[in-house]
């Protein structure tokens, strides 16, 4: 009895580790879309010649760090 309620404790301890391995992992990845869509608004403005939006989104950029 004793040894199926350990057993059952380190599946929920790994279930909860995979879950934050997880979340950190979607985490990072929305990110790094985010920042390179961002990048390339960078790149649009500049080609535009938008200082407007160059300053925003370098500044939305710089937020993300």
């Amino acid at each position: 009895m004793e040894n199926n309620t350990s057993n059952e404790i380190n599946q929920i301890e790994t279930s909860i580790s995979d879950e934050i391995l997880v979340e950190l992992f979607l985490s990072q990845s929305i990110k790094e879309f985010k920042k390179g869509k961002i990048l390339e608004e960078i790149d649009h403005s500049l080609k535009n010649k938008n200082e407007e939006a160059f300053l925003r989104l370098t500044d939305e950029l710089i937020s993300m760090s």
